[in-house]
């Protein structure tokens, strides 16, 4: 057993790793324990979007950039109703808020939504752990009284049963169909509402983040959201112009056992299909490829991603733990994009048809917006169908 720590108060958090290895910190936020995947996100702001973005259930994250807490929090920037990461932890201890749209700070918040943050660790060693061996499973616990456990602590990484073979879309997705119609963020009003006609958009929810929605509805889309449930019959019967499907968590083997059908009846159909994250993996599936789970995965806000039609590199925001295996990838199905970082899947297009997805997030929240064309062509694609 190892332990690290750059503490200089008393510990009330400790972060325990199914290898044994101890971090102790500040605990903020809630108190008690949680265990999931430890992963990292490189992006120097967001952390709001990244802890309520459903793609990151069962996982905590930690952030390599060290100035955590200093937007506080406000609801606009919410990806989903509630925190879905299961903690986060930081190097330094979460600052005081200094920004005129801030309602609340990051520790009250995190306490309010049952979420457990550790600050006060050596965020850059545990990155390169995490790089070099792996996303660990890990248990992280806050007793503000400092009495833990820690061999129950490493007992329950250890025991976890990890995400593969995990289908947590179910967990995260709408329990019932809705309409979507705010825009993106905008100075000086923040969110409209779209008005008027638009293109008949059916999105799957494997776990979608609010600005997916906003981008989809500022790309003149009328948006209707159903469960990943959803069969192609449910799809189908509400006459769509273009079917999305959306990022979300866990392994997509596991959600495409149900999800690949409705996809296959959507593609018999001959509709626009897009999909971002989850719904770029299912698609490559329900179309005979493989997925793969990754050692450490992608969480960030910096990664270059190479389209190979213009050899032009976009920088991406990404949150994946799978990639697609393009090697398993059947004929009639390109490869579209790729990562500058390792070289994995980043895009797949359907030969001759309106189908393609992407590895990234082009809404990027956070992030930049370098690929919010992606949503454009959607549309265009839709236009192009309904004028033939």
């Amino acid at each position: 057993m190892t332990q690290s720590t750059v503490l200089t108060k008393k510990p009330t958090a400790c972060l325990a790793l199914a290898n044994g290895t101890l971090f102790y910190g500040h605990g903020f936020g809630a108190t008690g324990q949680t265990v999931a995947e430890l992963v990292f996100n490189t992006a120097m702001t967001g952390y709001q979007e990244v802890m309520t973005d459903p793609s990151y259930a069962s996982q905590v994250v930690t952030f390599t950039f060290p100035h955590v807490g200093n937007t506080g929090i406000t609801a606009e920037d919410d990806e989903t109703s509630d925190p879905v990461a299961a903690g986060m932890v930081v190097k330094w201890d979460p600052t005081t808020p200094s920004n005129w749209r801030s309602t609340a700070g990051l520790a009250e918040w995190m306490t309010s939504k049952g979420r457990i943050g550790i600050g006060g660790l050596d965020t850059r060693r545990l990155t390169r752990a995490i790089r070099q061996q792996g996303a660990p499973h890990v248990a992280l616990a806050h007793d503000p009284d400092g009495n833990f456990d820690t061999e129950a602590l490493i007992a329950a990484a250890r025991d976890w049963r990890g995400l593969e073979g995990l289908d947590l879309a179910k967990e995260v997705t709408c329990a019932q169909s809705y309409r979507w119609d705010e825009l993106r963020w905008a100075w000086p009003d923040g969110y409209s509402k779209r008005t008027g006609d638009g293109l008949r958009v059916v999105a799957i929810d494997f776990g979608a983040k609010r600005n997916i929605l906003r981008c989809l509805a500022s790309a003149g889309c009328d948006v209707t959201v159903l469960p990943a449930t959803a069969t192609a019959e449910d799809v189908l019967a509400l006459k769509p112009e273009g079917v999305f499907l959306s990022n979300g968590p866990g392994d997509p083997a596991a959600t495409a056992l149900y999800a690949a059908d409705m996809i296959k009846g959507v593609l018999g159909a001959d509709i626009p299909l897009f999909g971002i994250c989850l719904g770029h993996q299912i698609l490559a599936l329900a179309l005979g490829a493989k997925t793969l789970k990754m050692g450490h995965g992608h969480h960030g806000a910096n990664h270059p991603v190479k389209d190979l039609d213009t050899s032009k590199v976009e920088i991406t925001s990404m949150n994946h733990g799978f990639t697609v295996d393009a090697q398993s990838l059947p004929e009639g199905v390109r490869e579209t994009h790729v990562s500058l970082f390792d070289g994995t899947n980043c895009g797949i297009k359907v030969e001759g048809k309106p189908v393609f997805s992407v590895q990234y997030h082009p809404e990027a929240s956070p992030g930049p917006q370098d690929s919010y064309y992606l949503f454009e062509r959607f549309a265009e694609a839709m236009k192009a169908r309904r004028a033939a």
